[in-house]
């Protein structure tokens, strides 16, 4: 079977009928309009509220997912709970570098779930543009999986360097290139104004400190988004399923990060882990495009890639919570 045939079967196959899209999509910005209503008057978010909001947004995937082993096959739904496990991983990141990105722009804490917001609901347009696009690469394109499976393994190679060198640990807002275009184009007040992002300063319109930040964190959604696409795609090559994975994964970060606030900072080693998760999907699907020339080739299964993923959270969290433990020890007996 060549490749464009074997895609072919696997378009056929997809779970995603135009009502189940259709609902979706409605479903998606429902709860996208409940979390604007939520965040409607701003307010500091407290453990209570995070930890509800956090059990809901765990329990309706899981519960989806559920429904598609239930309706589908377990085949489907062990491709959905493997995508939506890569997706949340890779969102944990994403919530480390807006964290990053809120201390360096000194946002206030009341403001922080509206600046989350902005940047969950950028996000979610931005993969939805990337599914589709690495849907017609994978129907048109003989060398797509190669493509997605090279970018992986050079994110991956880039998240390690990174990590090794501690530079996703700085954050220069000065530097950053969308900041310095809007810098080129508007004067920038000092001093936040609610969720306002347009002032009048004398006589003129200025962009506050928080505009700035919704933007610097919807351009890192950009590249967050050329990187969790072809890391689910290499679990499921069903558009439907990429497409939940990520919109679960992203809908409940804003009550995640608050919970995880303080947490994330002793998960030292997840872009470790992340490097190699995001490797061995990079593999993966080198391995599967070799495969629709070569059929000797052999393939990673489903079941396989998600035993090597949670396994490798699994070792990271505990090296990380051991290493900041150990940090804190010396310090600690210093004090005393």
């Amino acid at each position: 079977m060549t490749e464009l045939s074997y895609l072919s079967a696997a378009e056929l196959s997809s779970v995603g009928t135009p009502t189940l899209w259709a609902v979706t999509i409605a479903g998606v910005l429902a709860l996208l309009v409940l979390d604007f209503l939520v965040t409607r008057r701003p307010h500091e978010v407290s453990l209570r509220e995070a930890l509800g909001w956090s059990a809901f947004y765990v329990a309706l995937p899981l519960a989806f997912g559920a429904w598609v082993w239930n309706r589908y096959g377990s085949a489907q739904g062990l491709e959905y709970l493997t995508g939506y496990l890569v997706e949340k991983s890779l969102s944990v990141d994403n919530l480390f570098v807006f964290m990053l990105l809120l201390a360096a722009f000194a946002v206030p804490a009341v403001l922080a779930q509206r600046v989350l917001l902005y940047g969950i609901a950028g996000a979610l347009v931005l993969r939805a543009v990337f599914i589709a696009l690495g849907a017609a690469a994978l129907k048109t394109l003989d060398f797509a999986f190669l493509l997605f499976g090279l970018i992986l393994v050079a994110t991956a190679v880039k998240l390690l360097r990174d990590a090794v060198s501690g530079h996703e640990q700085e954050v220069d807002i000065n530097r950053m290139r969308s900041v310095r275009l809007l810098r080129r184009f508007m004067p920038v007040v000092d001093e936040y104004h609610s969720t306002r992002m347009i002032v009048r300063q004398g006589g003129r319109r200025a962009l506050t400190p928080f505009a700035l930040v919704v933007v610097a964190v919807l351009a890192t959604d950009v590249v967050f988004a050329v990187d969790s696409v072809p890391a689910v795609y290499g679990i499921t090559e069903d558009p439907y399923l990429v497409f939940a994975t990520n919109a679960f994964a992203l809908l409940g970060l804003r009550a995640l990060y608050f919970v995880l606030h303080a947490a994330l900072s002793r998960l030292v080693h997840l872009s470790y882990g992340l490097a190699i998760i995001l490797a061995f999907i990079g593999v993966k699907l080198g391995l599967h495009w070799a495969h629709g020339s070569w059929p000797g080739v052999p393939q990673i299964p489903t079941l396989a890639s998600l035993g090597v993923i949670i396994g490798v959270l699994v070792v990271v969290t505990l090296t990380s919570l051991r290493a900041t433990r150990e940090a804190a020890a010396p310090a600690t007996t210093e004090g005393h």
